[in-house]
């Protein structure tokens, strides 16, 4: 009797084993969208911000995994969303997250501050809409509307020249096309009277950090 029993045990182990296993295999599964019509290869790193920040393809735009992504143990989003790279990329640079969010235009809408990961401190956010008397900055978030791909789109700046009149940004899954630089695209503004007006699609215009926040404090893996 004790040998059945013992026999029943073993074999109740090895059917749970093989359930997570499959579970872990499905959670872990690239969905066909994300295999198919790729603009470059899913995952493939498509740049290196300047602050050695790295974006990954995303396939197109119409691939969603929702495998989440983790920095030393900080969740930054989903693979290979615009918002991860954003998330990412001020934990890499402020140690400071936003918030969940479903689409990156959330980010306007319900976002109002960042959370400094050391202290717990609340940064608050300031929403500038497009056409500011007050330039984008290295840090802002441009925020793009819901129309684009239904979803909106989040984007870095990496860079801002008043002299040749543009900004550059880091972003992912805008185009998941390689970067021809240490940023994805360049971005013409124009400057009407005291306006400042990126010239892009779409654009609703950026989310400011109100307080500097010193630069990885904590000392934040730049991979990821």
């Amino acid at each position: 009797m004790r040998s059945i029993h013992l026999l029943f045990s073993v074999i109740s182990l090895i059917a749970l084993i093989s359930i997570s296993s499959c579970a872990y295999d499905a959670e872990k599964a690239i969905p066909v969208s994300c295999q198919t019509k790729c603009v470059t290869p899913y995952g493939a790193v498509l740049g290196v911000s300047t602050s050695g920040v790295k974006a990954y393809s995303n396939c197109q735009s119409d691939c969603v995994t929702y495998h989440p992504n983790r920095l030393n143990g900080v969740y930054t989003g989903v693979k290979w969303q615009c918002v991860e790279f954003a998330r990412r990329w001020l934990l890499v640079n402020r140690n400071a997250v936003y918030g969940e969010v479903e689409v990156a235009v959330d980010i306007w809408n319900k976002i109002n501050h960042i959370t400094h990961v050391a202290t717990q401190k609340k940064i608050p956010l300031e929403s500038r809409l497009n056409g500011s008397t007050q330039a984008p900055q290295v840090g802002d978030l441009l925020i793009y509307a819901e129309v684009f791909h239904e979803t909106g789109h989040v984007a870095v700046v990496t860079e801002v020249n008043h002299e040749s009149g543009f900004i550059e940004v880091a972003e992912q899954n805008y185009k998941n096309e390689v970067w021809p630089g240490n940023y994805a695209r360049r971005i013409k503004f124009i400057k009407n009277g005291d306006e400042y007006w990126p010239l892009d699609s779409y654009l609703l215009g950026w989310k400011h950090i109100q307080s500097q926040v010193v630069s990885n404090q904590a000392g934040v893996s730049r991979s990821g």
